[in-house]
């Protein structure tokens, strides 16, 4: 790691020239609320509200020096009118169609910006109703196997990049879950991960497949599900084999980023957890999507990891070591994309008196995620061109289950999270990294 740190410190980070391509394995309810969002942005009729890379400030150097540049302007990131989209789905509606369907956002918004969506149509997708069951389409690629398919996503990218002379792209992963998998052995090196390609083998799902492909071609790509995908040897291997960097998983939204909030309050302040209930109602595509057992298993499974490695029971077992955590997601259509997320929190403090926290988020699950998808593409770039590779785990900020390097565990502290993102912009920049000690103003 430290041959790493030396080599980055050492890079220039090249300018963001000529066009990004954003490639985007799905086209429902997240990526066109993602699309529709920059498009109006860039026509000055709305704001990229929830964008760090849009909004963000960066402090630089001591309180006194009031130097708080945005971040967009301190680090070289790509524009947004520097953006082209692609997508891939089962179905065929265009942008402006799905939009519509969707119904994230209101259609006078959506009408505004039709001229731009319409024009992006999805690529036929990679697709096994064995991974997602309760979905099905009909725009699907065929091959004789997974190898195949993965060199028809490749053809798609090479010809989506010449016929809109893109300069780099990056991918990211806004479709649905797929159901639980572990790693296996065709997981475990890139040779049996492509021998496994070529023998169909169960143990790849599509979303490995896609990233294959944008890994070999050196896009870089970040996983907004809770799939296993990336998250195995092989492609890890890969990405640092062809100095791509790579990121996920599962986009943090609703229920799991107010955990990420409220749960490191809780251990600052030293208060006992005796359980914490989770239950959500929502019904777009992902809710159906959610009403599987399999695919439900891969997103509690990402969901009920957050606590556990923020609380630190092993360091604190007077206070977290008997709580009793359960998440629930019902499929319940009449709510569309509004979720809501509604926890229970028992908790104990002085001398074991009990106390109760009750939240209920009425949120949007793609007004969320929608920025989310924004600062991975735009930073994702900048790692691309600041010759960073493989787990950037300096994005844990936008992931529900982070990605970790080997023998260590993940932070979820989401404060922990934008210290370490903002600390290596800085880095990046040469500046001062900022540990928040102050005592030099007492001195």
């Amino acid at each position: 790691m430290e041959a790493r740190v030396s080599e980055m410190k050492k890079a220039t980070i090249e300018n963001p020239e000529g066009k990004l391509g954003v490639l985007l394995v799905g086209l429902g309810a997240v990526s066109t609320t993602f699309i529709a969002g920059v498009e109006a942005i860039k026509k000055g009729i709305a704001r990229p509200i929830g964008s760090l890379t849009q909004m963000g400030t960066i402090r630089l150097g001591k309180r006194t020096e009031k130097r708080i540049p945005k971040i967009k302007d301190f680090v070289p990131l790509a524009d947004l009118h520097q953006l082209v989209f692609a997508a891939w789905d089962i179905f065929e509606d265009n942008s402006y169609e799905a939009a519509v369907k969707a119904g994230v956002l209101e259609k006078d918004l959506i009408d505004q910006v039709r001229p731009e969506l319409e024009k992006i149509k999805p690529m036929s997708a990679v697709f096994s109703q064995q991974y997602v069951k309760k979905l099905s389409g009909t725009n699907v690629k065929k091959g004789k196997n997974k190898w195949e398919l993965a060199q028809q996503l490749i053809k798609d990218i090479e010809t989506f990049k010449a016929a809109n002379n893109v300069d780099r792209m990056v991918m990211i992963w806004c479709a649905s879950t797929e159901v639980f998998m572990k790693p296996s052995a065709a997981h475990q090196s890139i040779e049996q991960f492509e021998q496994a390609l070529k023998a169909d083998d169960p143990a790849i799902p599509p979303s490995m497949v896609y990233a294959y492909a944008a890994i070999k071609l050196g896009i870089p790509y970040a996983n907004g599900a809770p799939n296993l995908t990336i998250d195995i040897p092989a492609l890890v291997d890969l990405a640092n084999q062809y100095k791509v960097p790579v990121g996920g998983k599962d986009f943090k939204t609703g229920q799991t980023l107010m955990k990420t909030i409220l749960a490191p309050g809780l251990k600052a302040r030293l208060l006992g957890l005796n359980g914490w209930f989770s239950t959500n109602i929502l019904g777009n595509r992902d809710g159906e999507v959610l009403d599987d057992p399999d695919s439900f298993k891969t997103k509690e499974e990402s969901k009920l990891s957050v606590l556990e490695y923020i609380l630190q029971p092993q360091l604190y077992p007077e206070l977290y070591s008997k709580f009793y955590h359960k998440v629930r997601i019902n499929y319940y259509p009449p709510r569309g994309d509004n979720k809501e997320g509604w926890d229970n929190l028992d908790i104990f403090g002085w001398l074991g008196y009990p106390m109760q926290i009750k939240v209920d988020f009425l949120c949007r699950d793609s007004i969320l995620a929608a920025p989310i998808v924004l600062d991975l593409a735009l930073f994702l770039d900048l790692a691309a061109r600041a010759k960073m590779k493989g787990i950037q785990e300096w994005l844990s900020f936008y992931f529900k289950s982070p990605m970790h390097g080997e023998g260590l565990y993940p932070e979820h502290d989401i404060f922990i999270q934008l210290m370490k993102l903002k600390n290596t912009l800085r880095y990046l920049k040469g500046e001062e990294l900022i540990t928040h000690l102050g005592l030099e103003y007492y001195d």
